[in-house]
């Protein structure tokens, strides 16, 4: 995982995990694992809290990131079923060591490494809540000792590597090392429905360089082709939660054609996009081009705060008022405005006006010392909020001069915007009346424009008039050269087939079936 930019999933659940498991084959050669779908509990105290009025003071975001043999003969492809709780969360089942050990997991494109409790995690009250592995049970369990840590948005996981086999629906992957977590701090994990994390990575964000499931399926030769593929059925009526397939597409998956887009930066599944549109109307923020991580253990969306205040503006969401926000649009705006109008470059309008310096890429605080980084020698400054929101504002006015607004309306929509920034906890709440009303989002990737409906972007929890509905857009800020950046969770991955291309350095989307 190396540095990430580690936020907060959705921990909406409480009660431990009861499912069925069945075995299915069929002519098209894949084995299929059905789970059956977790009922929403409406006893259960956290879930209670997101039907009560406090919901939209809920974490509603991304869970992680900081940058900064025996068992049967391998097969072409394997399909692994997953569960689907609240839509929020994806998991399957696998078996850990001979004979296996059950654990359910999160199939997770945003990490790397697998990790499951441990029989020697004592102190961790999480622990005593899910499965643990014990070696002492297991023939092939091999050690390793070599220690791990983890750190997430909700806390973080340690423990040491071991080394067993690894069984993945019918594919069992020999000699795989992983993580035993002898400690899980936080509520996070306490309340979780999964045990563990299985990560779909690349290796170059695995923590101890330790070599990912995936790398061995393909290296022991257990897939047909050194593609995966993930479908996320979004239907709560249905017990299906979706499949995960190893090794292949399953055609009845999606429709039409998938759009490729070739991986920019290993690690994460990334890759470039285009702009965001809110209405077929592009924000403008992209132009210049953005990155994008297709990430299967993050619920929402997240992207830059300067396009999601746009979007919750659009649909209604109601955010925090940001003080600051509209102290620099009533004591800079017009001068940031009279700046563009007489084509300023934009980068610059804010080491003009005072508020930031320019590094020659982007504005930096003028009221922060530099740091140097010691191995250029290169100056790189620290944003600090007034920078940081006269930046906002410069693509916030340029977006309305392009539509040859009236300097009144500018200003006045600039402070509403300053209203739907999203709050430090991500989550923004809308009016579930209103979401037939909503505007289309849209993504722009590989030349295509891929579209989402209100009732794709929001997260409905509850039904009549007790219902509470979040906004599935959250801010996150990442700098050049990373950003920005925008993640793309099952949200969108919900409404889009996603094939990783493993082979071909790539990733792909088409309309899911």
């Amino acid at each position: 995982m190396g540095t990430r930019f580690r936020a907060v999933a959705f921990t909406f659940f409480i009660s431990s995990l009861f499912f069925s498991l069945a075995f299915s084959a069929s002519d098209d050669g894949l084995l299929r694992i059905g789970l059956k779908k977790l009922k929403f509990d409406q006893n259960n105290r956290l879930a209670a809290r997101l039907e009560s009025k406090d919901a939209d003071k809920l974490r509603a975001s991304i869970r992680k990131y900081n940058f900064w043999g025996k068992y049967g003969e391998p097969a072409d492809t394997d399909i692994v079923a997953l569960k689907n709780y609240m839509d929020a969360q994806y998991f399957g089942e696998i078996g850990i060591g001979s004979p296996p050990q059950k654990f359910t997991v999160i199939f997770d494109t945003g990490s790397s490494n697998l990790w499951v409790p441990s029989a020697k995690c004592y102190f961790s009250v999480p622990c005593f809540f899910h499965s643990k592995y014990k070696s002492s049970q297991s023939s092939t369990y091999k050690k390793n000792g070599k220690s791990a840590a983890i750190q997430y948005g909700t806390g973080a996981i340690s423990g040491f590597f071991s080394e067993d086999n690894v069984k993945v629906g019918h594919l069992v992957v020999k000699n795989q090392e992983f993580i035993e977590a002898t400690r899980e701090p936080g509520v996070t994990f306490l309340v979780a429905k999964f045990d563990g994390i299985l990560g779909l990575g690349f290796k170059e964000i695995s923590v101890g360089n330790s070599t990912p499931v995936w790398y061995n399926m393909v290296k022991q030769g257990l897939v047909r082709e050194p593609v995966f593929s993930f479908w996320l059925n979004r239907n709560l009526k249905e017990e299906d939660g979706g499949q995960l397939v190893f090794g292949g597409v399953d055609q009845h998956h999606y429709i039409g054609k998938h759009t490729y887009v070739p991986v920019s930066q290993k690690g994460y599944w990334q890759f470039d996009m285009g702009d965001v549109l809110i209405d077929g109307k592009e924000s403008g923020y992209c132009n210049g081009g953005c990155s994008a991580i297709a990430d299967s253990g993050t619920s929402l969306f997240a992207g830059p705060t300067t396009v999601v205040a746009m979007i919750n503006h659009a649909i209604g969401a109601s955010g925090v008022v940001s003080q600051q926000c509209k102290a620099v649009v009533e004591q800079y705006g017009q001068m940031i405005m009279e700046l563009l109008m007489a084509e300023t470059q934009p980068k610059k309008v804010c080491s003009q006006v005072g508020l930031c310096t320019f590094d020659g890429t982007c504005g930096v605080s003028a009221g922060i010392e530099s740091v140097v980084d010691e191995k250029d020698g290169k100056s790189s400054g620290v944003n600090d909020a007034m920078c940081s929101v006269c930046e906002m504002t410069v693509v916030w006015i340029q977006n309305q001069l392009r539509q040859n607004q009236t300097q009144d309306r500018i200003l006045n929509y600039v402070n509403e915007l300053c209203e739907r920034l999203p709050s430090p906890m991500g989550e923004s709440a809308v009016d579930c009346a209103t979401i037939p009303s909503m505007p289309t989002i849209s993504f722009t990737i590989g030349g295509k424009v891929f579209d989402l409906s209100p009732a794709e972007y929001i997260l409905k929890v509850g039904e009549g008039a007790e219902a509470q509905c979040i906004s599935g857009f959250t801010g996150i800020d990442i700098p050049p050269p990373r950003g920005p950046l925008w993640i793309l969770g099952d949200m969108f991955m919900g409404r889009y087939h996603t094939v990783f291309d493993f082979g071909k350095q790539r990733v792909g989307f088409a309309e899911a079936a």
